[in-house]
Formats: C-alpha cells, structure tokens, sequence
C-alpha cells in the first residue's frame, strides 16, 4: 500500500517507489492524493 498523507500534491516519489515495488514483483495498490490516516488504515 503505497498512500500520499496530507495536502502535499507532489507525488512523483509516490509514484517512483511503487513502480519500483510493481517491477520487483510487488502488487502496489496506490490509494492517491491528499488522504487522512484515518483514511488509509
């Protein structure tokens, strides 16, 4: 699970570290931009 928590609206590094996961053969959920804790757990 790879998330973006709070109003930051950069997410390329996001976005770097979870396609490096998907290539190790890692399955990546990418839940996006802009989420509370509460939000992700």
């Amino acid at each position: 699970m790879v998330a973006k928590v709070g109003l930051d609206g950069h997410d390329r590094g996001a976005h770097v570290i979870a396609r490096a996961f998907r290539d190790a053969g890692f399955e990546v959920i990418y839940s996006g931009l802009h989420k509370a804790p509460e939000e992700i757990v």
